[in-house]
């Protein structure tokens, strides 16, 4: 067996041909027919009886076939491996006319896709806004409205007052059809609000859609259905067939609530209640901030780490790799954002090798405890701890390991983005709730 490795001028591609000999195969295959032979039961021949050369006539080929192909596999992925050869995704094979009826020696040749030694940018040279968000009182207004919401009764009179909602389909008015199921908050209406008080089940409220939300395309988006930009270009009068009139009457700020919201007994009074709101808001917000810090850092490695990629080949590899879910139309239109990804891919690779990232088995474990905790709305406690472990562990065998796969992965990412902060200058920005959403909506 011979083996060489031709790079390709670009040097980020390259054939590798496996060249087999008679040699390399024929002693296994021989060994393989005698033992089917032993095992072959075949009608006019006693078990056991069977001779090799009628074996060979009806089987010969495929066990040639079979063997020669986990020849192959063992080659290539041992010189791979012994070479050091950092490939993108799998070898590709070439296709080629072989003939196994009539030849001893075989040529086969893969297509490989080299991935590039590259730089990271030097430490401190990367610039991101962290945004601090200052929750203010209309936000935490806004937090209340939506507990009362979730938790008052709910009922549906006959006709609506301002702090209702009208539940119904919204079009334009020169449009066809039955238009967009929406509840629109008569309380975010700004200007012609008296339209929409005193409205009944099967009314139609015709409005000027940008006027009534004095042109707060966040506002028209968020209820409507629209997209940021469309609530943005919304203009002339729209028709509301209400359906019917929701309203919801506040609940009693009580321990009933209290326990309702925040779990049994964890609050006892109504100053512990507005402080666990103000804090749990802004403990929200800093999460969101840095999601949205992180996104920022992945973009800047990105954008400024120098990373030639196979793109032929890579092309080619995504079609291979999801046939029957991908199209070469589709990758063609698509291939920014893939490159995208495999760039961030091999710069978070790149990181975790450098600085020696690693995941412990019990990081899984605890991270998964605290997911279940926190899905039931639960605090840690000694009496808890036993159940909890056995329940995270069942959870992380399931899917076949999957689950467990996707926590290794979730915390490594984490680890890598957490260091890479420590790389990049941060910049602290103040920035209102209010500002902070709108800016998050018109970069949806």
């Amino acid at each position: 067996m011979d083996i060489t490795l031709d790079k390709n001028d670009d040097q980020l591609s390259a054939i590798l041909t496996v060249h087999l000999t008679e040699a390399d195969y024929a002693a296994t295959v021989d060994n393989k027919l005698k033992d089917y032979s032993k095992r072959a039961q075949i009608k006019g021949f006693r078990p056991g009886k069977v001779p090799v050369g009628l074996v060979r006539k009806m089987y010969g080929k495929s066990i040639l076939v079979e063997e020669i192909n986990g020849l192959l596999g063992k080659a290539v992925d041992n010189y791979i491996k012994e070479n050091n050869v950092r490939i993108l995704g799998e070898p590709l094979p070439v296709a080629s006319d072989i003939d196994f009826d009539t030849q001893k020696d075989f040529d086969f040749k893969f297509e490989l896709g080299l991935l590039p030694d590259f730089e990271l940018p030097a430490d401190q040279t990367l610039n991101v806004e962290r945004h601090q968000i200052g929750v203010d009182e209309a936000t935490l207004q806004e937090t209340y409205d939506q507990i009362s919401r979730q938790y008052g009764e709910s009922t549906n009179p006959e006709a609506s007052e301002a702090s209702d909602y009208l539940y119904g389909k919204l079009k334009k008015a020169d449009e066809e059809g039955e238009g967009r199921t929406v509840l629109l908050p008569i309380n975010k209406v700004k200007n012609n609000v008296d339209k929409f008080i005193g409205v009944k089940a099967n009314d139609s409220v015709t409005f000027d859609l940008k006027d009534a939300f004095d042109g707060d395309a966040s506002a028209i988006a968020n209820f409507s259905g629209l997209s940021k930009d469309e609530a943005a270009n919304a203009s002339g009068e729209y028709v509301l067939n209400v359906e019917k009139i929701n309203r919801t009457t506040k609940p009693e700020l009580d321990q009933e609530l209290f326990d309702k919201v925040f779990g049994k007994d964890i609050i006892t009074s109504r100053e512990e209640f507005d402080e666990k709101v103000r804090t749990t808001v802004q403990e929200n917000y800093d999460r969101e901030s840095d999601g949205l810090l992180n996104r920022q850092i992945v973009d800047q490695m990105v954008n400024n780490t120098t990373i030639e990629v196979p793109k032929e080949f890579f092309k080619k590899w995504l079609v291979r790799a999801n046939k029957g879910k991908l199209t070469e139309e589709q990758v063609e239109e698509h291939y920014d954002d893939y490159e995208r990804e495999l760039k961030w891919s091999m710069i978070r690779n790149k990181v975790v090798e450098e600085q020696g990232l690693k995941v412990s088995n019990d990081e899984i474990v605890e991270r998964t405890m605290q997911k279940i905790l926190g899905q039931f709305n639960m605090e840690m406690t000694p009496e808890l701890q036993e159940s909890i472990r056995s329940f995270a562990d069942n959870y992380l065998k399931q899917e076949n390991g999957k689950n467990y796969v996707d926590e290794y992965e979730a915390i490594l990412a984490e680890k890598v983005l957490e260091n890479l902060r420590g790389k990049v200058v941060v910049t602290d920005k103040p920035i209102s709730a209010e500002d902070f959403r709108n800016q998050a909506a018109s970069q949806r």
